[in-house]
Parts: structure tokens; C-alpha cells; sequence
């Protein structure tokens, strides 16, 4: 599934990070600040008009993403 599907609440794992194109400069970014495999990530909040943009935490981190930044980013729901 990816980051922008996932309800609010719920933590997930990071699964990877997909480029948009070669050499995608945002997903290059997203990997930079902690969006790699294996991390463990929730999405926060939204915004109010049209839930853009989402806040998301990894860590004690938080960063406000749009959701064509967060559909680079793959996850996995953690199962209970």
C-alpha cells in the first residue's frame, strides 16, 4: 500500500521509496531524511481541505508531506 492510503493511526513499515523518474530529486530527499526500509511510520494528520497536506511521523520525527510526495513511499501495515 502506499503512505498516502494509510488511515490515520495506523503504523506501518516503510517498504521503499519509488522514484517518479530517473533520478527523482524528492524521492532522493525522502530517502535522505529517514524514509528507508524497515522504519517504522504513521500518519499523524491531515490537512483540512482535501486531507493535503499529511503529517506523518517516523520516530520522534514529524514531517508535513503532500500526497504525491507520500505515494513515492510504499509501507506495510504492521499486524497486532
Amino acid at each position: 500500500m502506499r503512505l498516502s492510503e494509510l488511515p490515520k493511526g495506523i503504523t506501518a513499515v516503510v517498504s521503499r521509496v519509488d522514484d517518479a523518474h530517473p533520478a527523482d530529486p524528492i524521492a532522493q530527499r525522502l530517502r535522505d531524511l529517514g524514509f528507508v526500509a524497515g522504519e517504522p511510520i504513521k500518519v499523524v494528520g491531515n490537512g483540512p481541505l482535501g486531507a493535503d497536506p499529511l503529517l506523518i511521523q517516523i520516530g520522534y520525527t514529524r514531517f508535513a508531506l503532500r500526497r504525491s510526495e507520500a505515494q513515492r513511499v510504499s509501507v506495510e501495515e504492521i499486524v497486532a
